[in-house]
């Protein structure tokens, strides 16, 4: 990776929004925040077939990242984590994630990212009045930064500054879609670690927002290893530096095992496939 070059692999985890609901659709206050998000998944399968809210209904309540870069010393840093914290808003959480690209102009990588995670992000800053001008460059000014983001943003399907790779991977056909858990453990990797999307809902009621952040981040780092088998393929990594790397990213978090709150890594890397 050449020097203050950044990659920021991304996952957000959402509830439903029930302060939205109770705006949109006039509950009486006297129900309580659970029979309202019920109430409004009920109707929703009536109508689709799914519980599933529209995306703008979808309150983002964690993002995680995995931050790679090497800095102008020629010093690696990775770094895994997530924005704020367990007691921030959410306008608070969206604006840390728009400040890193305002701050790093990174590579963006994620899984699902066009179809999901941004999509709520725009429609949740545009709700909580979050600003993140680097994010929506698109190269209208003259000076030569900016005249770049025309031919190469984030905003683009195309544009390679967003690589989301299970898009890429399918190649952009949704019938082709592969799920980043299934793909991961194909690869060796551990996949999802604690609980899946579909429980978040409920965990978050039983107040477990830290067991949410920290499966979130198991999945951003699950994606992170995912994109470095992809530079192999490629051929942006050598048979060498994929290797490299992931010693590097497994060695962080051994490290990351240690801490207090290391447990979900033990778990984590012990679901490699070369474990034992």
């Amino acid at each position: 990776m050449r020097a203050g070059a950044t990659v920021l692999v991304f996952d957000i985890e959402t509830i439903p929004d029930v302060a939205g609901l109770r705006r949109l659709e006039d509950y009486p206050a006297t129900i309580a925040d659970a029979e309202v998000a019920q109430l409004a998944m009920a109707a929703r399968t009536v109508k689709t077939g799914s519980d599933f809210l529209p995306l703008y209904l979808q309150k983002i309540v964690a993002i995680s990242c995995v931050i790679r870069r090497t800095t102008k010393e020629g010093l690696p840093q990775f770094k895994v984590g997530s924005l704020g914290e367990v007691a921030d808003d959410e306008k608070t959480l969206i604006q840390a994630f728009y400040d890193l690209i305002e701050k790093y102009t990174p590579q963006l990588v994620s899984w699902n990212g066009s179809g999901f995670d941004l999509p709520v992000l725009h429609y949740r800053s545009m709700v909580q009045e979050v600003q993140a001008a680097r994010y929506w460059e698109m190269g209208e000014s003259q000076d030569s930064d900016s005249r770049d983001f025309k031919w190469n943003n984030y905003i683009s399907r195309y544009h390679l500054r967003h690589l989301d790779m299970m898009d890429i991977l399918a190649k952009f056909n949704p019938r082709a879609n592969a799920p980043l858990d299934s793909l991961a453990k194909l690869c060796g990797f551990p996949g999802k670690m604690g609980m899946d999307g579909s429980q978040v809902w409920g965990a978050y009621q039983e107040g477990r927002l830290p067991d949410i952040r920290s499966y979130c981040e198991t999945d951003v780092v699950n994606t992170y290893l995912m994109y470095c088998r992809f530079q192999l393929m490629r051929g942006g990594f050598s048979p060498a530096e994929y290797a490299e790397e992931v010693r590097f990213v497994r060695a962080y978090l051994q490290e990351e095992s240690k801490q207090p709150h290391g447990a979900a890594w033990q778990e984590y890397l012990a679901g490699f496939a070369d474990a034992a």
